[in-house]
């Protein structure tokens, strides 16, 4: 199953400099902590995913509602248990102080970006283009990168797999019961019927492979040639403009006035 989706200026990002650069930005946000400058980035992280992933709104915003929830708790986990010595709030075990508070919130927008730019980058490139990349650009063994391909388009088959054995299971009158035998049987009934199924079709995909003299001893070619282009630089520059104005509009704009947030040890 194949979700429609317009293809925009992102998806056409050499694969491989895309994740590199998004591992990259990854740790680079690890050392911002600078609360306002952090939310502009997510802001404008947030902005770039929204407009230009390519995929229907509605089906982003479904998407968005795992990580809404992530933010929300680590933020209120870090507000009402974290330390701090200007007291805002207290009952019982819950302890909110203004250092917490900017804590919580910095720590639950730093989850909020690096979701986003997770997302950006699995919405907007093609496994295939990206193990194709990896193996032109980093060089990336081909019997590693046709492995991962392999597994990843028999995930697919072992779910509708799976499915098959449920609806067969039910044609032929097994109830469905509670209880720890219950669980036992389910497991044994999936399970091995899946495993045996997987382990024949990972030995014919080896043996095909061999027939058809695979091998990454000698120099080979490419049905998808992957390269770059000035979108790339595109892309690059993008993203250092989003540092910058962030960081400018942090300093003119402060949303709270508050600079580095530190944790304690």
């Amino acid at each position: 199953m194949e979700f429609q989706y317009n293809e925009t200026w992102l998806h056409k990002i050499n694969p491989t400099l895309k994740l590199f650069f998004m591992v990259g930005m990854f740790l680079f946000v690890l050392f911002v902590h600078q609360l306002n400058w952090l939310i502009y980035l997510t802001s404008g992280a947030f902005l770039l995913f929204w407009f230009f992933s390519g995929h229907p709104k509605k089906r982003l915003a479904l998407l968005m509602i795992p990580f809404i929830l992530v933010f929300v708790s680590t933020a209120t986990s870090m507000i009402f248990f974290g330390k701090g010595e200007t007291t805002w709030f207290k009952f019982g075990l819950i302890h909110i102080t203004e250092e917490s508070f900017y804590r919580g919130i910095h720590l639950g927008f730093r989850a909020l970006i690096f979701a986003t730019l997770g997302l950006t980058f699995t919405l907007t490139t093609r496994p295939v283009n990206l193990f194709y990349s990896l193996m032109q650009q980093a060089k990336l063994k081909p019997k590693y990168a046709y492995s991962f391909m392999a597994g990843m388009r028999l995930i697919p088959i072992m779910i509708e797999e799976f499915f098959t054995i449920r609806n067969a299971m039910r044609v032929r009158g097994v109830q469905q019961q509670r209880g720890i035998r219950s669980f036992f049987f389910k497991l044994k009934s999936y399970s091995i019927p899946l495993l045996s199924q997987s382990i024949r079709r990972a030995h014919r995909i080896a043996v095909a492979m061999e027939a058809k003299r695979f091998s990454d001893a000698t120099k080979r070619t490419f049905y998808y040639q992957i390269g770059y282009s000035k979108t790339d630089g595109l892309f690059i520059l993008s993203f250092v403009a989003l540092i910058l104005l962030s960081y400018y509009s942090a300093e003119l704009w402060p949303l709270f006035p508050v600079g580095d947030v530190r944790y304690e040890s």
